[in-house]
Formats: structure tokens, sequence, C-alpha cells
């Protein structure tokens, strides 16, 4: 089969189109023929070397959507030719709480999904719904599943809250954007872009400020009619984790579930016990968690935002766009 292979770590030259073996399904696995994957920040953190437990060569790859292709012995042969999406992660564990510590995803330390085959537990293959075409599946499991959790697990939002998303256009980003929509939440954004500002009003949100402009918590402050934010849903961290907690209502809720910008320098922790800030940490989800955020989008009818669709031999300059942060929305390799 056809795969890109990371080979080593550094640039994206270091993603190598070849051919390798076909992979054999386990007696409780099965392997999938994939028509589309998606790109996800992990990938471009994994192959800079910005992750845990790397290993090289690795197929990455957490997202993917297609056809039964082979299973296992102790796997129903009428699965076969069925169309499906991937639940990308393993080994949650019995507490909806907190991942255990076998927890994995798709992609590392298992090859993944920028392939034409990949192989999965029996368990983790869900019917593709059908309403999406096979690239839109592909960008829907792992940042739906993680905006699922950040926004109604753990934040926890309701209707006409306030509700601030931090760096738009990433894939989780909109998705948790979309989803605090279709709960009828007051979603304001903020993005170094204005063309990306402007988008987001076409999917429901009500504005966003530039993060470049040295006034743009009180821009946002100003636009909540200054009554501030309920929720925080933020991937970046940084700066961001104090600029968050400053314009959060009293009894505000922050959830962060990335660091982009690194470690957060200061944090003024007396706003935070004054105020009475909750902050939860979050990770993608559990198996319940999966299904409940695929069910919420069919149910709402909610398509992942699509930035651009390359091939499998292109990956290298999908990797390079996600790179240098110029998407609006999901990247998708475009494989069978």
């Amino acid at each position: 089969m056809k795969a890109v292979v990371l080979e080593k770590i550094g640039g994206v030259e270091n993603l190598i189109f070849k051919d390798v073996p076909n992979p054999t399904p386990n007696e409780n696995e099965v392997v999938v023929k994939i028509f589309a994957s998606a790109l996800n920040h992990r990938d471009v953190w994994i192959r800079l070397g910005k992750y845990m437990g790397i290993k090289v060569p690795i197929i990455l790859g957490s997202d993917g959507a297609g056809v039964v292709y082979e299973v296992g012995k102790n796997v129903d042969k009428n699965l076969i030719g069925k169309e499906v999406l991937i639940d990308p992660a393993s080994n949650w564990g019995d507490d909806e709480k907190v991942q255990s510590e076998n927890y994995k995803i798709l992609g590392l330390p298992d090859d993944g999904t920028n392939a034409e085959l990949v192989k999965v537990s029996a368990k983790n293959i869900f019917p593709k719904p059908n309403y999406l075409n096979f690239e839109e599946a592909a960008a829907l499991a792992l940042c739906a599943t993680t905006a699922y959790r950040a926004v109604k697990t753990r934040a926890n939002i309701k209707s006409n809250e306030n509700i601030l998303i931090t760096g738009i256009g990433g894939g989780v980003a909109i998705a948790a954007l979309q989803i605090a929509v279709a709960t009828n939440a007051n979603v304001f954004v903020t993005s170094s872009s204005e063309n990306k500002i402007q988008k987001v009003k076409s999917l429901g949100a009500i504005g966003g400020a530039l993060y470049t402009n040295e006034k743009w918590k009180e821009e946002l402050f100003n636009l909540t009619n200054k009554k501030g934010f309920d929720v925080v849903i933020d991937g970046a961290g940084g700066k961001m984790f104090d600029d968050a907690i400053e314009i959060l209502k009293p009894s505000g809720r922050y959830v962060i579930y990335g660091a982009t910008l690194g470690v957060a320098k200061e944090i003024q922790v007396r706003r935070i016990f004054w105020k009475q800030i909750s902050i939860f940490g979050t990770t993608m989800g559990s198996p319940k968690e999966f299904v409940e955020a695929i069910n919420f989008f069919e149910k709402n009818k909610i398509k992942p935002v699509i930035d651009s669709v390359y091939d499998l031999s292109q990956t290298q300059l999908a990797h390079k766009k996600m790179e240098e942060g110029l998407q609006f929305g999901k990247i998708v390799l475009k494989v069978g």
C-alpha cells in the first residue's frame, strides 16, 4: 500500500510518500481502506519532536473515514464493505473524568491514517454519518470529540451564556464554536486575522477581536455589553491564560485543551480565587463522549468546516500550511 511515513523528526521533507507492507488484522481488529484522512496539530507537533513518546519511522494521522477492507477471525465478516468513521482513541479507562495511563491516540504509537490502509480495534469503528461525505467525515472525529468534551462536559455551557473561543481557525476551535452556537450560546472569538473573524459570523458567532490589537480585551468586553464572559474555551495557553481570567465574569469557567502559545509565565492567582473562577483541563474524550459528539453533530446536521483538500502524496504541502497557521477549518488528505 501507499503511505506517508515520518522517517525522522524535523521538516516536512521527512514525510516520505512510499510503498509499505499492508497491515494484517489481529483477531479482534479490522483493516479499514481509508478514503480520506485529516490533519491535526498533533501531527505537526509529533513531526517537530514536541510530543511525548515519539518513535520513528511512523505513519501519522488520527482521523480517518473509509470502508472495512478486512476483518480478524473474531470480527463479523458482514462488516466488510461498510462505510465507517474511526474513533482514534483507545484505552480511556473506566473513569469518565480522566483518561488512564494506557490511553493512546492513533498515529503514535500505532501507525495512523495517512495511508491507504490502517488497522484498528473493531471497537473503534462506527457507521459513517450518511449526511457527510468521506472528506467531511474524516474531518470530524478528533476535533468534534475534543470540542464536545471541552464545551459540553467540562464547561457545561448553557443557552444565552457568553462564550469566548480563542485562536479561531483550527478544527477544534471551529467545532467548539459550532457546538456552542447549536446550544444557543452567544459566541465570540479571538484571532490574528480579520478575515477569520468575518468568516465565523457566517457560522453563527456574534463577533470577535484581533488579539494582536493591544485593546482587544476592551473590544470584546464592549461586544458583550460590558457583561464579560461566562466561559472561555482556550487552546493557546501562554499569555492568553491570564488575559482570559481577566475578562471572565465572577464564577466563570475557563477550559483549556491546548497550549500553542506555551507556558503561562504570569498568573494572577488572586484573580482566580477572588472571582471564584473554575479552571478545567481537558483532552480529546472518552468513547462515550465520542459517540455523543458524533450524535450531536448528526442531530444538528453540522458539517465540519474544511479549509482545503490535498492528495495523500501532497502531505508535505498540507503540513506546511498547518504549521504556518493559515487554515480556517480542517485540512483533509484525499486517499482513496
